[in-house]
């Protein structure tokens, strides 16, 4: 028992010295350097992948009744399952029924959404290699057909989330055919939108989707 009310405590202790710290990042207390065009970013998701910051994100816009957006089931056919034992089955054979087209796809304000979501660890560019052709065209037809389609992107050790356009990602694709085989860190910078990480919402996709698409 005597355990357990500790691991209470440290808990509340965490909590609130991640709340103390998030407060002194944003008023810059005690020193008195001037906070003008610095970038304020919360240390709470450190650790949390994309896939769980932007699951995390969508079941708060679900529970909040804000938004229905969901990841896609990945389309498997299984082969051979090996039973170990009768409560538990692990899948040893599978493959793909169909090549997957995006991550995650639902309805906001009556308008589709359709998006891929990537991480990245390199720090000047984001890689091309990572996003198929069937991607591209499938975030395309989106587009035509009066959707919001864009892919989320992640410089992991920069500690930088971006959202960009299809339109974007299909330019530089068709470069990629003949020429660079990736998208610049300064590109993105300036067609793409920065997102800063949240709390509750750790990625708050929708806020660009309000401000860009249906102001």
């Amino acid at each position: 028992m005597i355990k357990v009310e500790k691991f209470k405590f440290f808990l509340s202790y965490r909590f609130l010295y991640d709340k103390i710290e998030m407060v002194i990042l944003m008023i810059n207390y005690p020193n008195k350097k001037s906070t003008k065009n610095r970038k304020i970013t919360s240390t709470a998701n450190r650790g949390m992948n994309l896939e769980k910051m932007i699951n995390q994100t969508n079941e708060f816009y679900l529970n909040n009744d804000i938004a229905i957006i969901h990841k896609k089931p990945i389309p498997i056919q299984i082969v051979k399952v090996d039973y170990k034992t009768r409560s538990a089955a692990k899948i040893v054979e599978a493959y793909y029924k169909l090549p997957s087209t995006t991550d995650y796809n639902g309805i906001y304000k009556g308008k589709y959404i359709d998006f891929e979501a990537k991480e990245t660890k390199n720090k000047t560019s984001f890689p091309l290699k990572n996003i198929h052709e069937h991607q591209i065209i499938h975030l395309n037809k989106c587009l035509e057909h009066g959707g919001i389609a864009f892919i989320i992107i992640y410089f992991s050790k920069l500690d930088r989330i971006f959202f960009l356009d299809s339109k974007y990602v299909s330019k530089y694709y068709t470069r990629s055919i003949k020429g660079r085989k990736s998208i610049t860190l300064e590109e993105i910078e300036e067609f793409g939108i920065e997102i800063i990480e949240g709390y509750r919402k750790p990625i708050d996709y929708l806020q660009v989707i309000d401000k860009y698409y249906l102001n």
